[in-house]
């Protein structure tokens, strides 16, 4: 049986919605798997408007069950294919064998798809009260930026392909600076809505979706190019040494010295740098078990250069606790110890009572303690720089901590974990987004790649080839002011977002106050 929202849309339209459920389930999977390509390194960002305008078709007439069903295989389909390559270091480093990594990955995805189900419920039930075609849109738009939001989140949070990141190359990606990832999220949203009106709606009845276009993309072409912050100082010289080392052999403990011997010698190259940044932890060792042998007479030799060099080092402290951190050595030494911690990678949650789990993964170095919280800085070259480590730079509230102090911002990762697949892509458009949002120089040093030189407007101006030995110099300008998304975090968007659907949810049920 046809939808009733679509018995008057043109016949093309129409015949995209299956009549069966099984036939409905896996047009929204498959949606969801194609909305993969609007993401790096395919970045076919308009795609991500379809594919999330095919879901609200969808849900259009769609009861609460069916929309939870449609909205959860969309997020099976977005996460299952997009975040398969988790189950590489799954396989490699947990000790479960393919299968079962991948039976975990697939188990993952599905679990982290519920937040798109829940929206599709959500929305069904807001909308079984009467209401037209754009509040039933606009409340899909809301619900959908919320969910992704707490998504980010809700124990840990996992905001990996928030659909905002898709847009980075888009002219959408100017309203990062004011509202965020999530922000950009809304526009993706509000223009799939769009178009569900101009496909449906004939005459005079389009206009206003046709407006609505025309603001979110006019608006964004306007923001593009906007400069929210200055110069702080005088250029300074960068160099980011990758040092593409395999997991596989990264903890041995034979390639020590092969690994600080490689470090080592790239850095020598780069002296005249101000700036020299090694990967997430580059040392395969504890600070204490390299300190006078190695960091000491390495310290000496930056600060005889008037160089800093930032590393990434394993932190032993009293208490039997261990740290993911960044030292800094030259004139001023300081360390920086990872916040927050990727669940079952970093930590085991419930460790108690998953010990037998812990002892069978045999996950090397997945026991850290989170560092103290407070401003995420270090004083590099003269200026304070926003720190972040690996998965830290997914979490744009978390990054804006740094601000305004920060003159530039440091991610170091180590993707290596995830072979050669999307993840690294995808991180690096994580962390363009996270420059754009905040109006600095981010500076991502990887072990394997891809580092990057990031502009405060969300372009690359420098990379290293992925899985090369590689050193990547370039001159940086420091920073200085706010952006909107930096000085008010996520809480526009979410305010705004839960807002207008008390708005709406007041406005159905005949509430005049």
């Amino acid at each position: 049986m046809q939808l009733t929202a679509l018995k008057f849309a043109p016949r093309v339209v129409a015949d995209l919605i299956p009549s069966s459920p099984l036939g409905r389930s896996s047009l929204a999977f498959v949606a969801g798997a194609l909305t993969v390509l609007a993401f790096a390194p395919f970045s076919l960002y308009l795609l991500a408007i379809a594919t999330s305008a095919l879901l609200f078709l969808l849900w259009l007439d769609a009861a609460p069950a069916a929309a939870f069903r449609e909205g959860w295989m969309f997020g099976a389909g977005l996460l299952g294919v997009g975040v398969f390559w988790m189950h590489i270091s799954i396989d490699q480093f947990g000790n479960v064998g393919t299968l079962l990594a991948m039976l975990i990955t697939a188990l993952f995805s599905a679990s982290m798809a519920l937040y798109f189900g829940a929206a599709g419920w959500l929305a069904a039930k807001l909308c079984q009260v009467g209401s037209g075609l754009a509040g039933k849109l606009l409340s899909f738009c809301l619900l959908w930026v919320l969910f992704e939001w707490l998504r980010g989140w809700l124990l840990s949070g996992f905001p990996w392909l928030s659909l905002g990141y898709s847009q980075i190359d888009s002219l959408l990606a100017g309203w990062a600076p004011l509202f965020g990832v999530y922000g950009v999220t809304l526009a993706v949203t509000l223009s799939a809505a769009a178009l569900i009106g101009l496909m449906l709606l004939d005459g005079r009845r389009r206009l206003p979706f046709l407006v609505l276009l025309a603001l979110i993309w006019g608006g964004g072409a306007l923001l593009t190019g906007q400069e929210w912050t200055t110069a702080a100082g005088k250029p300074l010289s960068v160099t980011i040494v990758q040092g593409n080392i395999a997991q596989q052999e990264k903890w041995k403990r034979e390639n020590l010295q092969p690994t600080l011997d490689v470090y080592t010698g790239l850095t020598r190259q780069h002296w005249s740098s101000d700036l020299i940044i090694w990967p997430e932890t580059a040392v395969p060792a504890f600070i204490s078990q390299v300190e006078q042998g190695f960091l000491a007479p390495l310290s000496l030799e930056a600060e005889a250069n008037n160089s800093t060099l930032l590393l990434g080092i394993a932190d032993w402290q009293a208490g039997d606790k261990y740290y993911n951190a960044m030292l800094a050595l030259g004139a001023e030494r300081a360390v920086y110890r990872k916040r927050h911690l990727v669940p079952f990678g970093e930590f085991m949650p419930l460790k108690p009572l998953l010990q037998p789990l812990i002892d069978w993964l045999q996950i090397p170095m997945s026991d850290f303690s989170p560092g103290e919280k407070g401003k995420p800085l270090l004083n590099l070259a003269g200026y304070s720089a926003g720190i972040s480590i690996c998965y830290e730079d997914a979490f744009g509230a978390e990054v804006t901590e740094a601000l305004p102090e920060a003159a530039l911002l440091v991610n170091a990762s180590n993707d290596a974990w995830f072979g050669d697949s999307l993840a690294l892509p995808q991180h690096l458009e994580i962390a363009r987004l996270r420059a754009l949002e905040n109006g600095r120089y981010l500076l991502r040093a990887t072990n394997t790649g891809i580092s990057a030189i990031i502009a405060p407007d969300g372009g690359v101006a420098a990379a290293s080839p992925a899985f090369e030995q590689h050193s990547l110099s370039a001159f940086i300008t420091p920073m200085q002011g706010v952006t909107p998304y930096a000085r008010w975090g996520n809480w526009l968007v979410v305010c705004f977002a839960l807002a207008g659907l008390a708005m709406q949810l007041m406005r159905r049920t005949g509430f005049r106050g």
